[in-house]
């Protein structure tokens, strides 16, 4: 069974930053590619940032590409997500997720088939 837990959300001022940890965890489990989605209230979920295992080129949405960074870790299946700068929209639910295969691009979620519980991120003015 393969678990993916994130960690590393929290309340933060405006302009302040975090860090987001991912890691994906399972029996024979390798990731061909990991990314963050994000949910605020009331909003559907979106894609923020994804990057896949093999060459570790980063994508991130426009909304954020000048602010957060997404990397991979040092262990397999682990990834982070830098966030500076962070503003009040920011505030969502963060969620990591991976996949085992190509198929979709990075920024669509259905083809994630595995997914995180999610960290909550709140960003005061």
């Amino acid at each position: 069974q393969v678990q993916v837990t994130e960690s590393g959300g929290g309340l933060v001022q405006a302009g302040g930053s975090l860090r987001l940890s991912c890691a994906a965890s399972g029996y024979a489990f390798s990731a061909y590619a990991m990314a963050w989605f994000r949910q605020a209230p009331g909003k559907e979920r979106e894609f923020v940032a994804g990057i896949r295992w093999i060459g570790g080129i980063p994508f991130s949405a426009d909304s954020v590409k000048d602010r957060f960074t997404i990397s991979r870790g040092n262990a397999k299946n682990t990834v982070y997500l830098i966030m500076n700068n962070l503003q009040p929209e920011d505030t969502a639910v963060y969620y990591c997720a991976a996949k085992t295969q190509s198929f979709g691009g990075l920024s669509e979620a259905p083809s994630y088939g595995y997914w995180g519980q999610g960290t909550q991120v709140t960003v005061s003015s």
